[in-house]
């Protein structure tokens, strides 16, 4: 009898274990209906200058009905915006953001009438290396783009962390969400790499938590103190950050020629550099050309290198007279060992 009573428990036990491995499972969804579900609370951001000129392109997502999610290097030095919806024609102003995080690179932007679902917000202390994870944004301005990786890092910086996935994403990715099997947020996206390697990172959703319970009135996207990027947890990473490589020291060398330096703030080397410089009309400061530049030499840590003679029509400089362009930092790459010698 004993036997017997022995043999139904541990049959009640397998029970349970199956009943809770069948609940875990039926949580999981297919990468198919997670992209269905997501994509209606994720959006492509556009941002404009003061002129309105587009300066950035990235991705964000709904974390309440009229709240977006992105990185606040985004929006830098931006003064307008919209959001679109993945797939839909619809654009909606931004209105200005309640809540940013410089440290963590995030900001919490109000959207003018629109009435969103949202996405989930998981845990991101519980996601561990190889976990399965899927990434959703705007690479290179291709609108909608799901890439599937797996949680390849958690990587320790002081207090911080970050985490590495191997779901590609690339500039215009910024801000977008990083899912796990069950369609929740764990990260967000800041199309940042090391090398030709295909080392990815995403800030762990935690950050996010603390600053969606600290919201405030909604403030101008040109409240630039509130907005200042200082020294976030990217820059102990090492990995490669637009703002990391300025344009300087700009100078005229005549009617159809001038000359500026490119410094590298990070601590690797870079190449393969592509700027734009926009000219602006002295009179009414508005754009009035533009110029692609590219360097294709290795800048080495903390130094400069002097871009000179670059040609630009004459009534340029007329326009101009001696009006400092603005130099705009579009990509770059971190240049490998082998190409140093």
């Amino acid at each position: 009898m004993k036997e017997y009573r022995n043999l139904f428990h541990a049959l009640i036990f397998i029970a349970i274990v199956s009943s809770l491995s069948f609940v875990c499972d039926a949580e999981a969804q297919s990468p198919r209906d997670i992209a269905k579900k997501a994509f209606p609370s994720v959006v492509i951001l556009v941002m404009d200058d003061s002129h309105g000129q587009p300066i950035s392109l990235g991705s964000g997502f709904f974390v309440k009905k009229d709240v977006v999610a992105t990185n606040l290097h985004v929006i830098e030095g931006a003064v307008s915006g919209y959001a679109k919806i993945v797939g839909k024609k619809p654009k909606y102003d931004i209105a200005g953001f309640v809540a940013a995080d410089p440290n963590s690179d995030l900001v919490l932007l109000k959207v003018k009438d629109v009435n969103s679902s949202v996405l989930s917000l998981g845990d991101s202390n519980e996601v561990a290396v190889g976990d399965e994870v899927y990434a959703i944004g705007n690479p290179q301005g291709l609108e909608g783009t799901f890439s599937k990786g797996i949680i390849s890092g958690i990587r320790r910086l002081e207090q911080d962390s970050l985490l590495q996935i191997t779901a590609p994403i690339s500039p215009g990715s910024s801000g977008g969400p990083v899912l796990d099997i069950k369609g929740k947020v764990i990260g967000v996206s800041v199309a940042t790499f090391e090398g030709g390697q295909n080392l990815n990172f995403a800030i762990p959703i935690s950050y996010l938590r603390s600053l969606l319970s600290d919201l405030k009135p909604v403030k101008s996207l040109t409240d630039n103190k509130q907005l200042e990027k200082g020294k976030s947890l990217l820059h102990s990473s090492g990995v490669k950050s637009i703002e990391s490589v300025i344009g300087t020291h700009f100078l005229w060398e005549s009617s159809v020629d001038f000359s500026f330096s490119l410094r590298n703030k990070l601590r690797r080397p870079v190449t393969n550099v592509v700027c734009l410089v926009v000219f602006y009309d002295i009179k009414t400061r508005e754009p009035v050309d533009t110029k692609v530049v590219k360097y294709g030499g290795i800048i080495l840590p903390g130094l400069a290198k002097r871009l000179e003679n670059i040609f630009v029509p004459s009534s340029v400089r007329r326009f101009c007279n001696e009006e400092s362009p603005e130099i705009r930092i579009l990509d770059f790459r971190i240049a490998e060992a082998k190409e140093l010698f």
